[in-house]
C-alpha cells in the first residue's frame, strides 16, 4: 500500500512541476539579468532572479533542471516550485518582492501590565538580591498574577521601550 501511495505522490509532484512552465519575454529576461549584474538588491531578489532565469523555457533561455538549480543555489525543490507558481499566478514584480507575513502576533503585555512592570522595576528588589534581573521581574509578574505567563525577553522589550533597565 505504501509503495502505491509513494508512486501517487511522485506523480502529483511531477504534474505540479509540469503545470508551472516559465516562459519569459525578452524584457523580463533583460530585467532579471539587470538585477543580477548591477545594483543592490536583497538576497531574496537575487535568488528569485537566478531561479526564474534558469527555469525559463522560452526562446531566450538555456533550460536547466530543477535538481541542478537546487544544487547550485542551495535551495530546496519546493522553493523553486513556489517561486514558479508565484510567477505564473502573480507576475514578475510581485514574485521578486518578499511576501509580507500573514502571522498575527498576540501581545501579552497591555498598558496596565506595562505600568505594573515599571512600578515593580522601580521598587526594591527581593531580599538577597542587589537589583532586579529580567528573569526575577518575569517571575514576580506571574507570582503577583499581573500576567498568566511572560518571558524575560518580553520584560526586556517593555523596559527598553520605556527607557528603563532593571536595577537602575
Amino acid at each position: 500500500m505504501t509503495h502505491i501511495s509513494n508512486i501517487v505522490l511522485s506523480l502529483q509532484k511531477l504534474l505540479q512541476m509540469i503545470r508551472y512552465t516559465i516562459k519569459l519575454t525578452k524584457t523580463e529576461v533583460d530585467d532579471l539579468k539587470a538585477i543580477i549584474n548591477k545594483g543592490s538588491h536583497t538576497s531574496h531578489t537575487f535568488r528569485t532572479a537566478y531561479i526564474l532565469l534558469n527555469c525559463d523555457e522560452g526562446e531566450f533561455s538555456e533550460k536547466v533542471t530543477n535538481e541542478q538549480i537546487s544544487k547550485v543555489l542551495k535551495v530546496g525543490m519546493r522553493t523553486i516550485d513556489r517561486i514558479k507558481k508565484r510567477f505564473i499566478e502573480e507576475g514578475l514584480e510581485v514574485c521578486l518582492e518578499r511576501q509580507p507575513s500573514k502571522r498575527v502576533y498576540e501581545t501579552k503585555v497591555d498598558g496596565d501590565a506595562e505600568a505594573k512592570l515599571v512600578t515593580l522595576c522601580c521598587s526594591e528588589p527581593p531580599q538577597g538580591y542587589a537589583k532586579w534581573s529580567l528573569r526575577l521581574l518575569a517571575d514576580k509578574m506571574v507570582e503577583l498574577k499581573y500576567v498568566e505567563s511572560i518571558s524575560h525577553v518580553t520584560v526586556r522589550s517593555v523596559l527598553k521601550k520605556t527607557n528603563l533597565s532593571p536595577g537602575k
